[in-house]
């Protein structure tokens, strides 16, 4: 796979190339990058790439043909560089939100070439995205300086999924992978300023650590992304043994306001694993 950005910080990417997995993947050739700035396809000896937006207002445009030149050269790299199909992707607040699922669609077209454009000032110029960009993508509800981080987030996410960069079951059991939050982790001491491991994560029974994984990663998506639950729920992914869990959650909410013991979303370390895992709170 092949990501070329455009954009007019070429130098931000060092942050995926340089560093971290991405970097090891970078070196090891299980993906390929190339920065292409639109200024270096301006004809003006200033290099423009903005102007005012016509009808008023604040801020500066980005042009329309520094960017089309520029993506057409990354498509003509793509193409020379093996790539069998690119595909245009385009940073902005309008776009669709990127998920998991996106991620990993992306990901399994191994011989994929994604154009990402990184956009700055006000905006780009409409008529190059209806002209030449596949699809608008963004990264959450609120605004940034330009599309370099948005873009380096995607990358960042799609190449964690390419063959040979992590292990599998890395991927398999991680935030998202099954439409949950992960479980809450742990490492040594046993115990840290009082607070003990949940006792079943030291059993070294693998089938209740398996069970409690998922009631605790029920339970953490519940409190803090129940528009994850609904989704299982209405998608049919929950089992009678994950709905046995979100019941004993509600009970338990219930008691709590009731003046009950307070619900949180770490599981005690005395939990009893019944047949449903019932997940008590401390």
């Amino acid at each position: 796979m092949r990501f070329d950005a455009i954009t007019l910080f070429p130098q931000m990417f060092e942050a995926v190339t340089r560093f971290g997995i991405t970097r090891r993947a970078y070196e090891q050739g299980l993906w390929q990058f190339a920065a292409v700035n639109p200024r270096d396809f301006t004809t003006d000896r200033h290099r423009t790439v903005d102007d005012r937006p016509f009808g008023g207002g604040p801020g500066m445009v980005m042009l329309a043909e520094p960017l089309v030149r520029a993506v057409e050269s990354a498509r003509q790299a793509q193409a020379a560089a093996g790539c069998r199909r690119t595909h245009v992707i385009a940073l902005t607040a309008a776009g669709t939100p990127l998920t998991d699922a996106r991620v990993r669609a992306l990901a399994a077209e191994r011989e994929l070439g994604v154009v990402l454009v990184c956009g700055r000032y006000e905006g780009i110029d409409q008529r190059f995205l209806d002209a030449c960009v596949d699809e608008q993508i963004s990264i959450g509800d609120f605004v940034m300086s330009g599309g370099e981080i948005a873009a380096m987030a995607l990358i960042d996410a799609v190449v964690r999924h390419l063959p040979g960069v992590l292990k599998p079951d890395a991927l398999s059991e991680e935030s998202f992978a099954s439409g949950l939050l992960d479980a809450p982790q742990y490492t040594r001491p046993e115990v840290w300023r009082g607070q003990a491991v949940p006792s079943v994560l030291l059993s070294g029974h693998h089938a209740q650590i398996a069970r409690w994984r998922r009631a605790a990663a029920l339970a953490m998506t519940a409190r803090v992304r129940p528009d994850l639950i609904a989704k299982l729920r209405a998608e049919g992914r929950l089992s009678a043994q994950d709905l046995q869990v979100l019941q004993s959650l509600r009970s338990d909410a219930q008691a709590a306001a009731g003046g009950a013991p307070a619900v949180n979303s770490a599981p005690s370390a005395d939990v009893a694993h019944q047949h449903h895992c019932r997940v008590m709170m401390v």
